[in-house]
């Protein structure tokens, strides 16, 4: 836990760092208008760069020798990241390749989930993951119309 803390907070002071560099370019003070573009993202890094610090010494000066994380708490954690992380590929993969969209790719994950962390039966499984996804649809492109990934599912039905 201690060495978690130690780079949790490292990596939190040098986020807050950049911040502020970046909010220093874009101005700190005050104009005619009230503040400049960089004021409020320069002094929340401020504050986040002084608690990270404390937070820094005082894991620096306990000692723990208690794990960060057991083996039993972290398998449900990538149960949940791993499918996660795939459905992220598949809406939209970097690269050339084009994904399923985030409709399908939904429906998938949703799918995955209910069956394999859920344990919910093959027709909850099914009518979820064809229901949901399509009524997703319906709010956000018919209704909204904000456009979404798209995949060739949808280019099929003219989207």
């Amino acid at each position: 836990m201690r060495t978690a803390d130690l780079v949790t907070s490292a990596l939190l002071i040098l986020l807050s760092v950049v911040v502020m560099y970046d909010a220093l370019r874009l101005g700190i003070g005050w104009g005619d208008e009230g503040p400049l573009s960089g004021f409020f993202p320069f002094w929340l890094a401020a504050l986040l760069a002084a608690v990270s610090a404390a937070l820094f010494l005082q894991a620096l000066f306990r000692r723990a020798t208690k794990p960060f994380v057991s083996r039993e708490r972290f398998i449900p954690v990538l149960k949940v990241l791993g499918p996660l992380a795939a459905f992220i590929v598949v809406t939209d993969p970097p690269g050339p390749w084009s994904g399923l969209g985030l409709y399908v790719a939904g429906g998938l994950y949703l799918g995955f989930y209910m069956r394999w962390v859920g344990g919910h039966g093959w027709r909850a499984v099914v009518a979820l993951s064809l229901t949901i996804p399509f009524i997703t649809f319906l709010i956000f492109e018919t209704w909204f119309l904000v456009p979404m990934p798209k995949g060739p599912v949808e280019a099929w039905f003219g989207y």
